[in-house]
């Protein structure tokens, strides 16, 4: 078997950066002319690739959007799996939400992390997409919790009510930061807490034994 070289590992690179400055191109334009204005050649042009290469990372427009949707939902998955085992879930998927809200906006900045959660919001398409791989990560957490903690989340519905209102709490928190005047991390962190905090008040931090009641 030959040595590896670096041959393979520079151009994964490449490719990564190509990936990321398609992405990063693309909400800059859709947050400064619409998302339906923007166009893939628009796009390609901002990077200058080819609308052929732009079809190697993406499918469409609508894939650029999401895609810095995905890295949140990644965020908050890496956050809780970096959370102790024992540590009640709760607490736990709280911080892990709070924790890429603050990382994200601190390094977006406050009003472009809005912007871009106000597009999705108003594009009926990028909603719906949206949602979709929101339901996928929820799930997902939903049986790492069912896993640390005992219970089957497939008869148990805990974990999914758990995470269902943690992200509810998550989004009623960035919508009412998109109506607030303030672009100020901590106002939108503690909106955001608020929120979570409200939907998540009948959960408590440990549960009984009876998978109908908490």
């Amino acid at each position: 078997m030959s040595a590896p070289t670096g041959h393979d590992g520079l151009r994964a690179r490449k490719k990564q950066r190509t990936r990321s400055a398609l992405v990063e191109a693309g909400l800059d334009l859709f947050l400064r002319h619409g998302y339906d204005a923007t166009t893939v050649d628009e796009i390609a042009a901002a990077v200058e690739v080819s609308p052929r290469t732009f079809f190697r990372y993406f499918a469409g427009k609508e894939d650029i959007a999401l895609a810095k949707g995905a890295e949140l939902d990644e965020q908050i998955v890496t956050a809780f799996l970096d959370a102790p085992t024992g540590e009640p879930p709760l607490p736990a998927l709280r911080r892990a939400v709070l924790s890429m809200v603050r990382d994200s906006a601190s390094t977006e900045g406050v009003p472009n992390f809005l912007r871009l959660q106000h597009l999705i919001n108003r594009t009926p398409s990028l909603l719906a997409g949206s949602l979709r791989r929101s339901s996928e990560t929820q799930h997902r957490i939903a049986e790492e919790i069912g896993r640390r903690h005992g219970v089957d989340a497939a008869r148990d519905l805990r974990p999914h009510v758990l995470v269902g209102v943690v992200f509810t709490g998550l989004h009623l928190g960035l919508e009412a930061m998109c109506a607030d005047p303030r672009r100020d991390l901590d106002r939108l962190v503690e909106l955001v807490g608020r929120a979570v905090d409200l939907a998540s008040a009948g959960v408590p931090d440990r549960w009984g034994d009876e998978p109908d009641s908490w």
